[in-house]
């Protein structure tokens, strides 16, 4: 049949990802950088997406498509442990706010127990046992890649953040309750990672639309981690507010050899 369908410009996409949970039924998904448009029976043809695309990436064509079918749709969406109503995407790039101890933030549930349109998994993590000599997590949100991440998620508004480089909590051996505690992360590797352009459209986003406080970089001393403290400063320069910068400098050895706000 011929039916109303998104479409999605790939040349205008930037994979900010804040299409996907403004998508109710699991059509969008970021892949390789991109937004894609993954089942043609996902998609209901609303267009409820396209205000939540910055870069104007998204439109309604009219073509032939496979009909929508509302049952078969909450059918795959329970089958991949989706809700309705929070948005689509793949399962483990899905927000998540990690809450540990007794602090448990029932506020984002409604007065029937639902969780609200475009909120976070609540994960308690107060019952995984932790060894008696062993050091807690300070992780307090998911995904954590920065391809992955959806910049204004809650855990950044008004949030410290640090933008690691994937190797420096393998070689911080106190990474977690020195530096990763009380802050909001995203990582991200310079030399392996692509499309380093969608990374600084993401920071600037953090920066202007969530209003994140400070920002740490923490990168390794070999050359090519540079690239990481670079990416931060154009989306620095490209925001409309202006946020405190630190950087730390990470040894292979595992300790920090430059602290400094730049």
């Amino acid at each position: 049949m011929v039916r109303e369908m998104v479409k999605i410009d790939d040349s205008l996409c930037n994979g900010c990802g804040l299409c996907v949970p403004g998508c109710h039924e699991g059509a969008l998904q970021i892949i390789d950088g991109k937004a894609r448009l993954i089942s043609d029976l996902m998609c209901d043809g609303l267009g409820a997406c396209i205000g939540h695309c910055p870069q104007g990436a998204i439109t309604i064509e009219r073509r032939e498509a496979e009909a929508y079918d509302e049952t078969r749709v909450m059918e795959i969406m329970v089958s991949h442990g989706h809700q309705h109503g929070h948005g689509g995407g793949c399962p483990g790039s899905r927000s998540r706010v990690i809450e540990r101890g007794g602090d448990k933030e029932r506020g984002r549930q409604g007065d029937n127990g639902e969780v609200s349109a475009g909120a976070v998994i609540p994960v308690i993590a107060n019952d995984h046992v932790v060894p008696a000599n062993a050091s807690p997590s300070e992780l307090k949100q998911w995904p954590v890649q920065l391809h992955l991440i959806n910049p204004q998620a809650p855990y950044y508004r008004n949030a410290d953040v640090l933008i690691a480089a994937d190797c420096t909590a393998y070689a911080l051996a106190d990474f977690h309750q020195r530096h990763l505690k009380g802050k909001s992360l995203a990582i991200a590797c310079p030399k392996l990672d692509s499309d380093l352009d969608v990374y600084v459209n993401k920071i600037t986003a953090m920066i202007d639309h969530a209003g994140i406080n400070t920002i740490t970089v923490m990168v390794m001393t070999v050359p090519c981690c540079g690239g990481l403290l670079q990416i931060v400063r154009s989306a620095v320069s490209a925001a409309q507010r202006k946020v405190p910068v630190k950087l730390m400098v990470v040894s292979i050895e595992g300790s920090i050899v430059k602290e400094e706000w730049q």
